[in-house]
């Protein structure tokens, strides 16, 4: 007859060795006779893993806790415990939920399913503390299938950077407005030494912005495009105003002065460190097709894409508004204009773009 086994660990510091034995007592059938049987199996690495296992844990910057399917706690380190504020003994007796800030139990749950799938998941949310602070937390899961399953959850606490993130977008929003200031600002100056062409570089954007996009420009570049156009007539402040405000025909001489105007645009920026080709822009954006523009006779594909833009938007505005030596054309001729000369002055691309913003998209300039 056997009775129940008996179990203990026995260390051996002498040979640095670390046994489990497990007793079997055994008594014959005439109960007469009694004996044991012992086994002893060598579990000294395991125990030396495990040790490791928890010194690495106690010892960690992160949080850590061990949960269950349900998503309860089942074991946490000392870090976890700071970070949140409870004791062990507290948190072995709550749920992922008891502490999750940023989702409800319903998501938590739908996350946990979804991870025994993937096997792991990494992801940003929000922890509640014992005194009620919320954290902002980096979560790294892994999911084991042995036993009953079991998630080991290492916890990154990311209040400092979160917050850093946030200072740093808000300090970015301000330079941006601060930078829109100061190209509008800009752009004034040579507005006012041409008050007859008033809102003339808002409008432009205007256009270029939407043909930009509808050429698949990314947003980055439709922004750099945005600049360009406010920009682009900037070198107009070396022109004298007499020519620029002149009721009648200009002379070609007076011609002559008028189109050094991208050139002087060209010097005046071409030292500002932008993100984008501006300076070239502007200096091309007068520039046609076929050679004919000016101020270098660029053709084809020398004519960077941001300056093909510009040339139509520039000829579309300037055509459909009113100048001081004639009244405004109107969109239609201005339209008939790049048609006509689509794939000759105009890039073809860019042509076909603005078409369709007029006739499609039934684009109109702001007031």
């Amino acid at each position: 007859m056997q009775e129940e086994e008996e179990e203990e660990e026995v260390s051996l510091p002498s040979i640095d060795k670390i046994f489990r034995g497990r007793v079997y007592p055994v008594k014959s059938d005439d109960k007469k006779r009694q004996y044991s049987i012992h086994i002893l199996e060598d579990i000294t690495e395991k125990k030396k893993s495990e040790l490791e296992h928890k010194t690495i844990l106690s010892t960690a910057i992160d949080g850590f806790w061990l949960a269950d399917t349900q998503g309860r706690i089942l074991d946490v380190n000392d870090a976890y415990c700071q970070m949140t504020g409870y004791s062990r003994d507290e948190l072995l007796a709550m749920s992922v939920p008891d502490v999750e800030a940023a989702e409800t139990p319903e998501m938590t749950a739908k996350r946990i399913q979804r991870i025994i799938k993937t096997g792991w998941d990494r992801f940003e949310s929000r922890h509640r503390c014992k005194d009620g602070r919320i954290v902002d937390i980096e979560v790294s899961v892994n999911y084991l299938k042995s036993d009953d399953g079991r998630f080991f959850a290492f916890i990154h606490n990311i209040t400092d950077r979160k917050r850093l993130e946030e200072k740093l977008k808000k300090n970015l929003e301000h330079l941006h407005k601060t930078f829109n200031g100061t190209i509008q600002a800009i752009s004034k100056i040579s507005e006012m030494r041409d008050p007859y062409t008033s809102g003339h570089e808002m409008r432009v954007a205007q256009l270029a912005c939407a043909i930009a996009k509808e050429v698949g420009m990314t947003e980055d570049q439709i922004e750099g495009i945005r600049v360009s156009a406010f920009l682009h007539d900037i070198g107009k402040i070396a022109i004298p105003a007499e020519i620029l405000s002149k009721p009648s025909k200009l002379s070609d001489n007076e011609f002559g002065i008028i189109r050094t105007h991208s050139s002087a645009s060209f010097n005046i920026l071409k030292m500002i460190e932008f993100p984008w080709p501006v300076a070239q822009a502007i200096l091309q954006h007068h520039e046609r097709l076929n050679g004919s523009g000016y101020p270098s006779g660029l053709k084809g594909e020398e004519i960077i894409l941001e300056a093909r833009i510009l040339a139509v938007a520039d000829v579309i505005e300037a055509m459909a508004c009113h100048r001081p030596y004639r009244p405004a054309l109107g969109i239609d001729k201005a339209l008939e204009e790049i048609s006509r000369n689509k794939d000759v002055l105009y890039d073809a691309k860019v042509v076909d773009a603005c078409l369709r913003l007029f006739k499609d998209r039934k684009f109109q300039f702001n007031k």
